[in-house]
């Protein structure tokens, strides 16, 4: 004899309706105190400067314990690089918006450019990129995969755009790369806000590398 009443077939039950919300609710919590966490974090740079935030001046600003923390980051450098990544995501949304307002090839590679140097340009963004670019190689030597796949994630749109415009993706787009980041932390190493001319300058000079590539007749 059965002592169970069997459940109608495609309803969920209680018990699984219950289970799936605890779960939810979890998920929430966890993706919360992350955010906190990062919010913190930012919070601790933009006042030192340094990119050796304490964990303990971390979890206090953020109003956490310790175990909190150590429940999301093995350690400093994990937060950090995740932090990282979390920062190029919000850039990649922004680069995303500018390129999307403009015509594919020559304006999309100058929105990305712009894009990119307009970190320098912006008190509270500065402030949050230049620990990163201060002291960003340390983490790109201690966690390389992870710092490549971040950056990846940037160049993906900017490749396309030189696609458009008829240069070498794979070549010209790393190039370009090195350029914009190197004269936006060359901007925030020294504390300096970029000019409308030193912007234009630096699109000049990424264009000028895209359009010799696509000028170029093919060897042989």
């Amino acid at each position: 004899m059965q002592n169970t009443i069997p459940g109608t077939p495609g309803v969920p039950s209680v018990a699984s309706e219950m289970a799936e919300r605890t779960m939810r609710d979890r998920t929430a919590a966890s993706a919360e105190e992350v955010r906190r966490l990062f919010d913190s974090a930012y919070a601790v740079l933009r006042r030192t400067g340094e990119l050796e935030p304490r964990v303990s001046d971390v979890v206090r600003e953020a109003g956490l314990s310790n175990q909190a923390f150590y429940r999301h980051f093995r350690s400093k450098d994990e937060l950090l690089l995740a932090l990282l990544d979390d920062g190029q995501r919000r850039l990649l949304t922004t680069l995303d918006a500018r390129m999307l307002r403009v015509e594919p090839g020559a304006a999309r590679v100058r929105a990305w450019v712009e894009g990119v140097l307009e970190q320098a340009r912006r008190p509270k963004a500065a402030d949050n990129t230049r620990p990163f670019a201060i002291n960003g190689l340390r983490l790109a030597d201690r966690f390389p995969v992870e710092w490549s796949r971040s950056r990846d994630v940037l160049l993906a749109p900017l490749r396309a755009a030189i696609g458009d415009l008829g240069g070498d993706p794979e070549r010209d787009a790393p190039a370009v790369y090195h350029l914009a980041f190197g004269a936006m932390q060359d901007a925030l190493v020294r504390r300096a806000r970029p000019t409308d001319a030193d912007v234009e300058h630096v699109v000049q000079c990424a264009l000028a590398v895209v359009l010799k590539t696509a000028e170029a007749e093919p060897e042989g």
